[in-house]
């Protein structure tokens, strides 16, 4: 199972000093952030992406490349590659580039985005936010399948012999995620190509992420990709940790008391009682954890958000240490035992990346595949259905 952290890249002042980092400091402070995710020894580090502030994320195959020149076994990925307002065409090119750059190390996350007036910005309505995913993955999925792309749609201009390059890596392009956090036709759509589907699992309560991933299970399923406990899931979080439950709620309490996206609202009692952030010791976070798994099935992927609401970097470095000397490993090993055979364990790697594992003599990751994941019927099939 692979576990690691994302990042929103918000700027927000520290409401215990007053101070707000720089830019400069809070995109420097993400670098820092990843290259200690991989030296504690998570396995995935992913990135937002945001056009508007207080964030900072408009670019994540700059920042990523810079990641994946210093980094050796972290898989970079997105936690939003906003699919309606770029490019589809930009989007094939660039992740394309950077999934040469990190010899495979890479994966993407879809989503919509909820920002409204960052749609205008590119062009797009948020109103069109629904059918302009659909139609721009189809392309996106098409030019990095096919050599020469023939395309007609509502939201972009037409493509006529269009090659996109370079061309994915070894011919296998990268592992797409679908993210939602309330919309079923994007648990649908990744169903559909037979991908992951990522619920955001941060803001809701547990029985709406079960009923989300109930359903990608079911059509996964439906459009015979295999069964719906093979389905690929991911999940988000968020944690903020000390060795007693009482100092980490003393501390953590003013940055989310005063936290952009959820300050002034629910108390933090009543907000860790009705979604899954967790406050408290190392033995808390494993145990609601690992509770994901009653209402989500077995699942392959599992996310932290620590690094948000004005939290100094030396805070979240602390937080990582905590997560790979004392969390990681447990979940790991609890998780597993409880995985039935057949399921995946992990969601799937880029062949690049299985034969670095090879070679290096390390355990070859039950559940991954070196091919294309989806075997449903084509895009032109459905669109001409």
């Amino acid at each position: 199972m692979q576990f690691g952290i994302f990042t929103v890249g918000d700027v927000t002042t520290d409401p215990t000093t007053g101070r707000t980092p720089s830019e400069n400091q809070r995109i420097k402070d993400t670098v820092a952030i990843a290259l200690k995710a991989e030296e504690v020894g998570l396995d995935v580090f992913a990135t937002g992406e945001h056009h508007n502030p207080p964030f900072v994320p408009s670019s994540p195959t700059t920042l990523l490349g810079h990641i994946a020149a210093r980094t050796e076994n972290l898989i970079l990925s997105t936690s939003t590659t906003l699919i309606t307002t770029n490019d589809p065409v930009k989007i094939a090119e660039d992740y394309a580039t950077l999934q040469h750059l990190a010899d495979g190390r890479v994966d993407l996350m879809m989503g919509r985005g909820n920002t409204g007036p960052v749609y205008p910005w590119f062009g797009q309505d948020i109103r069109q936010g629904i059918p302009l995913a659909i139609e721009n993955y189809a392309l996106l999925h098409r030019l990095w399948r096919e050599n020469v792309v023939d395309w007609e749609g509502k939201f972009r201009s037409a493509l006529q012999g269009f090659t996109a390059t370079p061309r994915p890596l070894d011919d296998v392009p990268p592992f797409v995620w679908h993210g939602s956090i309330r919309s079923p036709e994007i648990a649908e759509q990744a169903a559909y190509y037979g991908d992951g589907f990522f619920a955001n699992h941060i803001f809701w309560p547990k029985q709406h992420t079960e009923k989300m991933v109930r359903l990608y299970r079911q059509r996964y399923a439906h459009y015979g990709h295999g069964t719906a406990e093979q389905a690929i899931v991911g999940l988000g979080g968020q944690v903020f940790m000390r060795k007693n439950s009482q100092d980490a709620v003393r501390e953590f309490r003013p940055y989310f008391d005063n936290a952009p996206v959820y300050g002034h609202g629910p108390s933090l009692e009543e907000f860790t009682r009705e979604t899954p952030l967790t406050v408290g010791s190392p033995q808390e976070v494993i145990e609601r954890t690992l509770s994901f798994r009653d209402y989500v099935g077995d699942y392959q992927r599992q996310l932290f958000l620590i690094d948000h609401a004005g939290l100094p970097l030396k805070t979240v470095l602390e937080q990582l240490d905590i997560l790979g000397e004392e969390v990681v490993p447990v979940l790991r090993k609890e998780f597993e035992s409880l995985r039935p055979a057949g399921v995946p364990t992990t969601a799937p790697l880029h062949p690049a990346v299985q034969r670095k594992t090879a070679a290096t003599g390390a355990a070859d990751p039950a559940g991954t595949t070196a091919t294309d994941p989806s075997t449903g019927p084509s895009v032109t099939q459905k669109q001409e259905a």
